[in-house]
């Protein structure tokens, strides 16, 4: 019996586990025992134990850039790993968080985090415990998830939820949240609409007409209630709509935002991906197979799962959708920020480097400079040689602003 060192934690390793790594002594994950065979074939599958009912367990993408929380959000430290909420959480650590509850049972053994190498220390300064599945370099969502498939070692009818590192659910309903996924895990990812293990995708039910996100449109005729949750074979994904679209589909019954949250049966998303992005899913095998991931990586297109599975699978019926409200926020522009800290009706957002703005005495502006995270007010025409943040109208936010600043400049300062 050996013992491999697995980020903070260590795992105990029997005859016939593999070891995926890469770059020398960075343990990717292990495939307890699995043939190298069964590694370099992933879509055979292997001979199945029956899972314990309701068996599920989450995989949390985190990763991104957060342009459009510049200056806050850096490549060396971006959303899901900044100290954002009113509480002094990341959004890495309140997502772990959220998963804790009575309706789920879940255990740290049942959640790993995908992050390319950069970020895997940040996940697990943050995430001490939990499995972390390393990606030589980000290629996109399609990828990662082609990755936790075949990396994080589960029964293949075990329900794999997916969800981002950087969004927000209002504190008082993360139990709602909780029970829809485990109504959509037991209830939907099994079976639903004739389709014998369907891939789910949650979206949120809109509030207003929004262009910033991608919608959900629901074959409604065919919806059903399910354990109290409203849920529809998918008929189709909208991309991002202009205005008079955006209005069209608000009034519509049962679309929802695309919120990048999925469930499915492991053998199901390997199956689905094997049909409609195979050479996503054998670059990963190949690399986990040839135990050089890095090798093959860089080659695996950078592709959506939208794009590379979940549209092409909606064609072909194979996908189920409901919508949530739980006070969701994928915190994704300034005024969606300060929104979630109080401060509602704030404008404004990201200015770019050589851009020109007109500042007013309500607003305030975002800088990084030689002093780290600064917040100003000003009058008149300014030129940017920085990209900045130009907050309208938040002049009365400025306490929440600075003690924003602080929590993040706290952080970088601790790295």
């Amino acid at each position: 019996m050996l013992r491999a060192a697995a980020g903070a934690g260590r795992r105990v390793l029997r005859e016939g586990d593999i070891l995926i790594r890469y770059g020398g002594d960075e343990l990717l994950a292990v495939l307890p025992g699995a043939s190298r065979a069964d590694a370099a074939a992933p879509a055979q599958g292997r001979a199945r134990a029956a899972p314990r009912i309701g068996s599920m367990y989450v995989v949390i993408m985190a990763g991104g850039g957060g342009t459009r929380l510049r200056p806050l959000s850096t490549p060396a430290r971006p959303k899901p790993f900044l100290p954002l909420l009113p509480t002094g959480e990341t959004l890495l650590e309140r997502t772990i968080a959220r998963l804790r509850g009575p309706e789920l049972d879940l255990t740290d053994s049942d959640i790993s985090v995908v992050a390319s190498a950069a970020y895997a220390p940040l996940v697990r300064e943050q995430a001490p415990g939990i499995e972390v599945v390393v990606e030589p370099e980000g290629r996109n969502t399609a990828a990662a998830i082609a990755l936790a498939t075949l990396a994080v070692a589960r029964d293949e009818d075990e329900v794999m939820v997916v969800l981002p590192a950087d969004h927000r659910i209002a504190p008082a309903l993360e139990g709602v949240f909780r029970s829809v996924l485990r109504t959509a895990a037991d209830a939907l990812a099994t079976g639903r609409f004739g389709v014998e293990s369907p891939l789910v995708t949650l979206g949120i039910q809109p509030t207003h007409p929004s262009t910033e996100y991608g919608y959900l449109v629901p074959r409604v005729e065919a919806g059903e209630d399910v354990a109290g949750l409203r849920a529809y074979p998918l008929a189709a994904f909208r991309e991002k709509p202009g205005p008079a679209d955006a209005a069209a589909l608000l009034a519509s019954p049962g679309v929802a935002w695309n919120a990048g949250m999925f469930l499915w049966r492991r053998r199901a998303i390997r199956a689905a991906l094997e049909r409609h992005a195979p050479d996503i899913l054998r670059g990963v095998a190949d690399g986990l197979a040839a135990g050089d991931l890095a090798a093959t990586y860089p080659r695996i297109p950078s592709l959506s799962i939208d794009y590379a599975v979940m549209e092409p699978a909606g064609v072909a019926g194979e996908v189920v959708m409901a919508g949530l409200d739980v006070g969701w926020s994928d915190i994704g522009t300034w005024p969606a920020l300060l929104e979630v800290l109080g401060a509602a009706g704030v404008e404004g957002g990201v200015v770019e480097a050589g851009t020109s703005v007109d500042v007013a005495g309500a607003d305030l502006l975002v800088e990084r400079g030689p002093r780290g995270l600064t917040v100003r007010g000003a009058t008149g025409t300014i030129t940017v040689q920085e990209p900045i943040a130009h907050l309208r109208g938040a002049r009365d936010a400025r306490p929440l602003v600075q003690a924003l600043l602080a929590r993040c400049a706290a952080a970088e300062a601790d790295a």
